[in-house]
């Protein structure tokens, strides 16, 4: 699935005189989240989205795993809060599975523009949850969205309502996911979170997988699944090296360049081009995401 601006946890970027190669990572990795995305929705043609969760967190946690075990041993391990790892974890597997059910059903492009709106929907959080201050400007920018959400997924458009309020209710999980996180990285390793969460996530997904299975019928599809898992895991990683590589207000604006991508896997794999209302309404959302994050951005400068 994909990540939108400030959902991952990344070390802060040494200073620099070019921010070219955060941008170039975080180009990179929309590119591999949306090609994970797309793949999910072609396998699940045939195989169930609980068993793409299942692949997909078992490629983060043992793939994590490997590269932390030579380095750190069992200190990989190590985290000032046990509670707040398992929370964020299950929030995440959660999401994921909510959010393979809803690209089973949506276009792509319509889901991630959806996707997208997080960053809106955690201003709000922020004010009433965090009781942070935002501007006048900021909350034009959140009603921004949601108006260009609802053109997306409007009743007698090309996106099924109820699997539209589906992907509004990942946008409200992914949004308190991302203040978790937020909360978190004061204290904690984003390694160690980025281990936790794809052992959590490959509990849960082994726990709901055993009625859920369906054998593939081809190397294929064994192939995409593993894809699957790779793909989005690779993109994980490309956006921490990104906002390792950058500051987060010159990295976030290209991270909408997944709607993009999105917009041409859905046009390559299943012949699928947005309507022109769903069009103008993803790009409100990108548009207002951009401003919103610009407006933050010169507010702590």
């Amino acid at each position: 699935m994909h990540t939108p601006p400030n959902a991952t946890p990344s070390p802060a970027p040494a200073p620099t005189a070019w921010a070219g190669p955060g941008i170039v990572f975080a180009v990179l990795a929309m590119a591999s989240l949306s090609f994970s995305d797309a793949t999910s929705k072609w396998v699940m043609v045939s195989v169930t989205p609980v068993m793409v969760l299942w692949f997909r967190y078992a490629v983060q946690a043992v793939g994590t795993a490997l590269v932390l075990a030579p380095v750190r041993g069992r200190a990989m391990w190590r985290t000032h809060s046990l509670r707040w790892q398992l929370l964020r974890g299950l929030l995440m597997v959660s999401c994921s599975l909510l959010a393979f059910y809803c690209l089973q059903r949506m276009p792509v492009a319509e889901f991630t523009a959806t996707v997208m709106l997080t960053p809106l929907v955690l201003t709000a959080l922020a004010r009433f949850v965090m009781k942070e201050q935002v501007s006048p400007l900021r909350w034009l920018m959140v009603v921004g969205g949601l108006i260009g959400a609802m053109l997306v997924i409007r009743p007698g458009g090309q996106v099924d309502s109820s699997v539209g309020w589906m992907a509004l209710t990942v946008v409200l999980t992914y949004a308190v996911f991302q203040a978790v996180t937020s909360h978190m990285t004061r204290t904690e390793d984003p390694a160690v979170m980025q281990l936790y969460t794809g052992w959590v996530g490959w509990a849960v997904s082994t726990l709901l997988v055993f009625n859920a299975w369906v054998t593939p019928q081809s190397l294929t599809e064994w192939a995409l699944l593993l894809l699957v898992g790779l793909a989005a895991t690779l993109g994980q990683y490309l956006l921490i090296v990104a906002f390792s590589k950058a500051p987060a207000s010159v990295v976030s604006p290209f991270l909408y360049t997944g709607v993009a991508f999105s917009t041409v896997m859905g046009w390559w794999l299943f012949d699928h081009i947005p309507d022109a209302l769903a069009f103008t309404g993803m790009g409100l959302v990108v548009l207002c995401g951009v401003m919103a994050g610009r407006i933050k951005g010169a507010a702590q400068a």
